[in-house]
């Protein structure tokens, strides 16, 4: 199965940065497209009339091309090859794996007729030496593993077609992964999605979080990772976490499970959304909430299929559809009652979503659109459920998710 889909959001995003005095950095999960993107900008540029010779692509997940070499031998090799007259595209691909890459890196985009692009599997690629390194100087794509319609087109599916079971096609999307690769291994069979899956997040963990952060306790930080996955859509704290596991027998800090849900944070794991009070127009300080990026993960984290938990499986699914469309995203509350998704929208608008898998009766329908109906302002408000009627109630659009997750790429 080809999953070799032209992501065009994030090629229209490195387009327009395209000969901009700014270091674009390509950040996001591994396996999650990343060098696959880069593929499909180099044929962009190629159209555009950029030859083979000004494109420098270096890959440093391989070791031969690090080992051994400092920075500057690396800095040297690359200035070696540039073009003096023409504009030479330079593009660094786990660069995180180069001790004191931020030199670096600097030391290209200094040069002249250089535009460059870095990408890496963790946010320790924008920590504090190279942001304050190259501080006005970046901009930031962070890219996700594939939507609902970027699975379903990767399939083959006709996504316009509205006599589709999308509700089946769903379970398919979050039961088995959202990964590029492991799509192209259905037709091997469950077995050989979930043993891909089990091997980026072994790989994750270990090269990225346990080696770099050298965690010794690796049971109570694999806990950590379960407990949260468990937890999907539920209102988290260090303090709870860790008097939770206490219950269980196990003795962790809070301050050291603060440490662990950041370390998953900046390794794109898990996504951590704040509270904002919305009468008070304030972000709140506790009772975050963690998203997780790909729910075939759960597989391995939870070992529960989503049917059990499709509430808030949902709800995972409709925030990282939020974030690809560019939206800033918090937990809403408004006095005792909670909003899904308070969105600063790409354009500086302000939406709020409510997100439940069917409206089933009188009371679900009155607490779904009783907390969008009580916040007093004329910001748009919608509810997405998986329900085929659709119906709106005192300015409040309910939705179709499923319409919802594809209208985009449907105009």
């Amino acid at each position: 199965m080809q999953a070799f889909i032209k992501r065009t959001e994030y090629l229209k995003k490195l387009l327009a940065f395209k000969d901009k005095n700014l270091i674009k950095v390509v950040s996001g999960l591994r396996r999650s497209g990343k060098s696959t993107l880069f593929d499909l900008y180099f044929d962009e540029l190629k159209n555009l009339g950029v030859e083979d010779s000004q494109i420098h692509f270096y890959n440093f997940e391989l070791p031969e091309n690090y080992i051994n070499k400092n920075w500057d031998d690396l800095y040297f090799e690359v200035k070696g090859k540039l073009h003096q007259d023409k504009q030479n595209y330079i593009f660094l691909d786990e660069v995180q794996n180069i001790p004191t890459f931020e030199k670096l890196v600097d030391g290209l985009f200094a040069s002249k007729n250089t535009d460059v692009y870095i990408t890496g599997s963790n946010a320790f690629l924008l920590s504090s030496d190279l942001a304050t390194l190259l501080s006005g100087r970046y901009v930031e794509i962070s890219i996700l593993p594939f939507s609902f319609y970027e699975y379903l087109t990767a399939r083959k599916i006709e996504t316009n077609n509205k006599h589709l079971n999308y509700e089946s096609l769903f379970f398919d999307y979050v039961n088995e992964t959202s990964l590029p690769l492991g799509i192209q291994l259905r037709d091997a069979g469950y077995d050989k999605i979930y043993e891909y899956l089990e091997a980026i997040y072994t790989t994750i963990i270990d090269k990225d979080i346990t080696q770099r952060h050298q965690i010794n306790d690796k049971r109570a930080f694999a806990n950590i990772v379960k407990f949260v996955a468990n937890n999907i859509g539920n209102p988290l704290s260090p303090s709870n976490i860790s008097k939770t596991l206490k219950q269980d027998g196990q003795t962790i800090h809070h301050s050291t499970v603060e440490r662990y849900l950041e370390y998953l944070t900046t390794s794109f794991v898990f996504y951590k959304v704040n509270r904002f009070d919305i009468k008070g127009k304030k972000q709140l300080a506790t009772q975050e909430k963690y998203y997780l990026v790909d729910a075939g993960l759960l597989n391995i984290l939870a070992g529960k299929t989503r049917e059990t938990d499709r509430g808030h499986i949902l709800e995972n699914v409709v925030y990282l559809e939020l974030l690809r469309r560019g939206n800033k995203i918090w937990i809403g509350r408004n006095q005792q009652q909670e909003v899904d998704f308070v969105c600063k929208t790409p354009t500086g608008g302000i939406e709020y979503y409510q997100v439940a898998w069917q409206i089933s009766d009188e009371s679900t329908m009155e607490r779904e659109f009783s907390s969008l109906e009580k916040i007093n302002d004329n910001y748009p408000k919608f509810l997405l459920t998986t329900d085929s009627f659709t119906m709106n109630r005192n300015g409040i659009h309910h939705l179709n998710v499923f319409n919802w997750l594809l209208e985009v790429n449907s105009k």
